[in-house]
Formats: C-alpha cells, structure tokens, sequence
C-alpha cells in the first residue's frame, strides 16, 4: 500500500509539475469572454470602456468568479427576485468572501463605477441590480454560526433568512427576522427589519449587536456600540448607504419551536367588523400574537401565529371568532422554520409569481381609524383591490426614533396595496388603479412614513422619510461615502455631492 501510494503521488506530482502555475482560487477569463474593452457605466451615468487586461488582472485577483455579458452563467447570475426587473450590468463578481469584497469595491471606485449589491436579490425597487455597471453578488458567501450559551449569531452577508431561523431553532433560540426565508439578511436587516416576532421581540435592528463593514475606501472595520458607533447607528436603518455589511451579530432568545399558525376568513358582511376589531386588537393583544389582516370586496383573512403557551391560543383568538361565522378557519401547530418559509417561492420554474410584474403602495400609520377603515371599505370595492396590515416595529416602538437610524417607532400597522399583471401585458392600467386608490387614502393616513425596504425606485428617492435622523445620516455618509459610490439604496447624498 505504501509502494502504490508513492507511485501515485509521484505520478500526480509529475502531472502537476507540468502544468501552468496559477494562485489558488484565481480566476481566469477565457478570449470568448471579453473582447478589446468592455463598455460600462459610472455613477454619474458617464460611459467608459475598461481595457481587457485590467478584467484579466481582476479576474485573477478574485478567489470567486467575475461574470461579463458574454460568460456561461452570466444570465443566471444576473437575474434579481421581481422578474419585471430585467438589468444588465457590465459585470458580476460572485465574491466569497471579505478579500473578494475589497478587490471589487477597489476597482469599483478606481474606475468610478456604477455599484449594486445583491445577496438574496429580493429589492423591491431594484436597486440590488443595474445597467452597465458591477453588480457585487454575496449569493456564494452565506454562512451561520450560533453560541447558545452566549445566545448570539453571526451570519455572513450573503445568508439568507431562512438559514439563520434553521440554525437558531436547532436550540429553540431565535432572533426577529422577514418573512420570506429566501431573503437577503442584508437588505432586510439595515433596512430595519419587520417580521412575525416584531411584536414580541422588536425589530431586527434592535437585536443587532454588531456588524463588519467593507467601506468605499476598502478598508474593513468593526461597529458596535462601542466600536465605530457612528456606523453602528446608521447601517441600523439607514440601508446600504455606507458600505457592505460582510457579517452581522444577533441577540437570540429563547422560544420553542412548535408554534400555533394558521388563518381565519369572514365574507363580505364582515369584512367591516374585522378591520374593526383588527384596528383594536391588533395592538391589544399579547405580544407572543402576530396578526396580519388582508381586506378585499371579497371579505377579510386574518392571518396567525402564537409563538407563546400553546393552551393560550384559544383564548387569544376568542375576539376574532366573535366577529361571526367564518367562512373558514384552520389552525395546528407548526414549525417555526416552516411558518417563516410558508410564503416562499417553492420553484422558480413554476411558481406563477415569477411571471407576473408588481406595484406596491405601502405607508407605516400609527393607527387606524374610523374614517380610514370607511375609506378603504368605499375604496377597495369602488377598484377592486385588496388591501394588507401588518404589524409595525411591535416591540421595537418603545425604542427612540433616534436611538437608530430608522425613524419609525410610532408605526403600531403597515398598510399595504398592491396589483399584479401578466409581463405580457401593459403595465399602466393595474398600476394606475393603486395610485388612484392611494391618493384617496393619503388623507386618512396621518403623514407616516413608509418600510424602505417595500418601496419602488421612485419612492426611496425621497430622503424626507428618514425625518429627524436625516442630517446625522448625511454627516456619516460623508465619512465613509464621500464619492456616493453605495448609490443604489434609499440614497443619502454625502455633502460633497450635495
């Protein structure tokens, strides 16, 4: 055995020998993958080629893959969530890890390059892709590590949701996250974070404890409440404006993983009473209850889950079942990593949703009141459209608006309305119906802000939604961000540009 063993390592080591040498990890393009130049974008909308040996010589720098228009898998790489949104950007690079974040924010900022950011590509506006510019890709970076003494998590910036529910609830430990497991944790945390367990545990962004950072400049830095604690305070809120989150800390608590889920529907005739009683005690109720209310001509839906004692659930659900007859009604117990999964796309392939575009209104209220519950009765009928409320920052309300970067803390609901459409057909009807809707309930919505993380391209622009906490926002983004190189993201404009 030791006589065969030699023979083969020799033979291999023969074979090596002869090989070209290349450093491990380094990625070369092939001639069919780039031509003289390639044509791109900078952020100032300026075109500019880049010459084919600065790609070969980044390419080599990268441990993971760097996609142009013409590599095998450029396609797919490229491709984000909402499947109206169809960009092309002049490259993708596919890092794994820190040292491939650094070398494509270099060469993003040395050639001033338009820069999008994508873990689970599920930006609602689209700004996790782009035209002509680099798209960095987290995907292949996802990573999970829990201490169930200390009861915290670290997850890499390309982790999705469901991930860190799965590692956490292996020791009936969790921390409030989305709702969609396939989700990025980068946009959904610094964006502030809204789930099943706001109520109970608060936002996201209230049990962040720390992150890692690769600024504009390519450095890599620590924030935390007592490290960088500028950063700390406005990647809690203040989205992707001031570098990529490469790793972020969580508090977990403690909670089993059975839960009681499950739905119950009225027709019409209830349809009123419901968003009556939601309004009360959606925010009355105890904080182990998530419930969600969706409000159509056709009648309501509330939507459950009871994180707590079990033996409660009955209880709990006592004032909604005094409503009326349900048309229907369905509850059992459950996994908590399957309710969190329950509204995934199960296959890509063949989930209708991947063939429809989508518009979405949305506005965090303080309450709801008579005469908006009046308004969108009168409203959803006269249009024919269904309307969502969803819990607001739940616990994280008790927190000061100041406190984080996220402004919202008065938001008890987050209402929401949206259509869809076949991508065959135009756009501009079903779109126009839920802004007609929208303008009539402006009035009755009491001048909240909106989730930035729901918003399309033209909403996040407007920079009065981070209200008090703007002028701090913009002091540091110019620190970290002078160039505006992270543009693509609810965007603070550093002073120098301003």
């Amino acid at each position: 055995m030791q006589r065969r063993h030699f023979i083969q390592s020799t033979a291999l080591a023969a074979v090596a020998a002869a090989m070209p040498w290349r450093p491990l990890g380094a990625v070369e393009l092939l001639d069919s993958e780039v031509s003289a130049t390639l044509g791109a974008v900078r952020g100032s909308g300026e075109k500019f080629s880049i010459a084919a040996g600065e790609l070969r010589d980044f390419a080599k720098a990268l441990r993971g893959r760097l996609f142009l228009p013409q590599s095998q898998g450029y396609e797919t790489a490229r491709r984000v969530q909402n499947p109206a949104i169809s960009k092309h950007p002049a490259m993708v690079v596919q890092a794994t890890g820190v040292v491939d974040i650094q070398a494509a924010v270099n060469f993003a900022r040395e050639h001033r390059l338009l820069v999008a950011v994508k873990c689970g590509g599920h930006s609602f506006s689209g700004q996790s892709t782009c035209d002509g510019g680099m798209m960095i890709d987290l995907s292949a970076m996802p990573g999970v590590r829990v201490d169930p003494t200390a009861k915290r998590a670290w997850a890499t910036g390309g982790t999705l949701l469901g991930l860190i529910d799965r590692e956490a609830m292996a020791h009936n430990l969790v921390t409030p996250l989305g709702t969609v497991s396939h989700t990025g944790v980068g946009g959904l945390v610094t964006g502030g974070g809204v789930g099943r367990l706001s109520r109970r545990f608060g936002m996201s962004i209230d049990n962040l404890l720390s992150v890692d950072v690769v600024t504009a400049d390519g450095k890599y830095l620590h924030a935390s409440a007592t490290e960088n604690p500028d950063m700390y305070w406005a990647v809690r809120g203040g989205g992707g404006n001031f570098g990529i989150v490469t790793n972020f800390e969580f508090q977990l608590h403690p909670m089993q993983r059975q839960v009681i889920g499950g739905r119950i529907a009225f027709g019409p005739e209830h349809r009123e009473d419901a968003l009556k009683l939601f309004a009360e005690y959606g925010q009355t109720a105890a904080a182990e209850l998530d419930l969600t209310l969706s409000y159509s001509p056709r009648g309501a839906t509330f939507v459950v889950m009871h994180s707590g004692d079990p033996k409660d659930t009955d209880k709990l659900l006592a004032p909604i079942r005094r409503i009326g007859k349900a048309t229907a009604e369905q509850f059992t117990p459950m996994d908590y990593v399957d309710v969190q999964r329950s509204g995934d796309l199960k296959d890509t392939s063949n989930d209708p949703r991947m063939t429809m575009g989508q518009y979405m209104k949305a506005r965090f209220i303080a309450g709801i009141s008579p005469d908006l519950i009046k308004a969108v009765s009168d409203g959803t009928a006269k249009r024919g459209l269904s309307v969502v409320f969803a819990g607001g920052c739940g616990a994280g309300g008790k927190v000061k608006n100041t406190d984080t970067a996220f402004p919202h803390r008065y938001a008890a609901y987050n209402m929401l309305c949206g259509t869809g459409w076949k991508l065959s057909e135009d756009s501009a009807a079903p779109m126009k119906n839920v802004r007609d809707f929208w303008t009539d309930m402006e009035p009755h919505l009491g001048g909240g802000g909106f989730y930035f993380n729901d918003a399309r391209e033209d909403a996040i622009m407007d920079n009065s939604n981070y209200r008090e906490n703007y002028a701090r926002l913009v002091e540091v983004k110019t620190k970290y961000d002078p160039l505006n190189l992270f543009r693509l993201n609810a965007n603070i404009v550093p002073k120098a540009r301003a």
